[in-house]
């Protein structure tokens, strides 16, 4: 019922939509960059996590509450150039690519790749996609130039200074060439491909490029596009590898693909959505699930009359059993700020009892008071009067050998107070002096001194006066 309530929310909607989204992407970004090991451990650690908020598993949950945003930081800097890529497609915009009218500048591509590859002859050509590769490669020798056969082959000629970079082809033009590519970092190539075809895919795993590979030694045309390598076994495929690429950078980044590609899309976006329900449906559950807790929290007596003092023991914490959804109980991060607060504004003479209620405590919305423990706190108030307390000096320890107390004299020995009447009723009320050490005072002295009193005594004077002890030392004669 709770889920279904929440399903109804037109926030849900965008919440999955959302969810749906970054997954679908960072789908697409990790399936070009190969990253699969990474992704699975993480997924597993997400799952044991669930796992651990269904059943309230309290030493896996403590873990990741004392963990995660170490764990969150790691991430960000691991999939740094994922989550980049993830951001930089979602934001793609239209790219009008120009290209040959009747596919001349693609045929003489695919003839000039096919003669190379029976000459032998390695070359690496660039078409870029939507995303920018400026800071993926380096090197190079500014062209600009309008394509021809020709200049192709004798770009790659082995005598020519850029023939071991690669040809950059933007807007149907040759804008660059020896240009460096970045090496890929992954291990999907076997190691008998060099580095030309290692290049390829660095630039494809980071990029939308597509990359076009003449191998020296095998003598064939590879293809690289969104960190995949396939073979282009004739003229034909070249050109329709191109055709489809500049569509493909021509239209939305949301745009439906042809034929199959269509469906593919269509089915990975709805395991998105159907990811992003699971997700949010066993997080949902998993917080929604109602449980109870049991938190110390300091109590707080409050707006106590002038005319009254409290007296005796009191209780200074109280046991709350309280009830709600998990996520609401998770929300009480510092229980002290759940203190139980009574009011002692219309408190009478004697003994009165309070019992603890929801009114009492500030709780969260959708959290509630089950049970406390004490559920009754009884408080004694007795009526202030005024009268006066001798200050008594606080001696400690015993005067160096050969030397005794003459006199002890304190100014002011007395001072005003006010007390509940049961402190000062029948008998004489003291306050002591901060502590004088004997055993350092070897002759007469004049200490200052501040004055000790229990909780229940205060100076009229809403501050206590400085004392000074005079003590006089007599020296024993032998």
């Amino acid at each position: 019922m709770i889920l279904l309530r929440a399903l109804l929310d037109w926030r849900t909607v965008i919440d999955i939509t959302l969810i749906a989204t970054c997954l679908f992407f960072l789908y697409q970004t990790i399936n070009r960059l190969g990253t699969w090991k990474i992704v699975v451990g993480i997924l597993a650690a997400m799952m044991i996590f669930l796992g651990a908020n269904i059943f309230d598993l309290a030493g896996i949950e403590w873990i990741y509450r004392n963990l995660s945003s170490v764990v969150i930081i790691a991430l960000i800097i691991i999939f740094q150039p994922e989550l980049r890529k993830i951001f930089e497609r979602a934001v793609s915009v239209r790219r009008n690519e120009i290209f040959d009218n009747g596919n001349d500048l693609s045929n003489m591509i695919a003839q000039a790749l096919s003669a190379m590859a029976q000459q032998r002859c390695g070359a690496i050509l660039v078409f870029p996609g939507k995303e920018s590769i400026t800071e993926y490669v380096s090197g190079g020798f500014s062209l600009d130039a309008k394509p021809s056969y020709p200049l192709l082959m004798s770009i790659f000629d082995h005598n020519s200074p850029g023939h071991d970079g690669a040809i950059i082809i933007t807007g149907g033009q040759f804008t660059q060439f020896g240009v460096r590519l970045p090496i890929s970092e992954s291990l999907k190539l076997p190691r008998e491909y060099g580095t030309r075809h290692h290049a390829a895919l660095g630039l494809a795993e980071k990029t939308d490029s597509l990359v076009f590979v003449v191998s020296e030694e095998r003598g064939n045309v590879s293809v690289f596009h969104m960190g995949k390598m396939i073979k282009a076994d004739s003229q034909k495929a070249i050109i329709s590898t191109i055709a489809s690429h500049w569509e493909n950078t021509s239209s939305y980044p949301l745009d439906f693909l042809k034929n199959k590609n269509r469906w593919t899309v269509f089915y990975q976006m709805a395991a998105s959505l159907a990811l992003a329900l699971l997700f949010w449906s066993t997080i949902i559950v998993a917080q929604g699930e109602r449980i109870e807790r049991v938190f110390t929290v300091p109590v707080e007596y409050l707006a106590s009359p002038t005319s009254l003092a409290l007296v005796g023991e009191r209780e200074k914490e109280v046991q709350l059993y309280l009830g709600g959804t998990k996520s609401d109980l998770d929300a009480i991060v510092n229980p002290s700020d759940l203190s139980v607060k009574i009011d002692l504004s219309k408190v009478a003479l004697g003994t009165q009892s309070f019992f603890i209620t929801n009114d009492d405590i500030r709780l969260p919305k959708g959290v509630k008071l089950i049970e406390a423990t004490p559920s009754r706190i009884e408080l004694t108030f007795a009526a202030i009067t005024e009268h006066w307390a001798f200050v008594v000096p606080q001696l400690v320890g015993d005067l160096p050998s050969g030397l005794t107390i003459g006199s002890v004299v304190v100014k002011p020995d007395k001072v005003k107070v006010i007390s509940p009447s049961s402190d000062g009723d029948g008998k004489t009320v003291n306050v002591t002096t901060t502590p004088i050490y004997m055993e350092s005072i070897t002759k007469n002295r004049n200490i200052l001194c501040k004055i000790i009193a229990p909780q229940t005594i205060q100076p009229v004077d809403k501050r206590w006066p400085d004392v000074e002890v005079i003590i006089s030392i007599n020296r024993q004669v032998n």
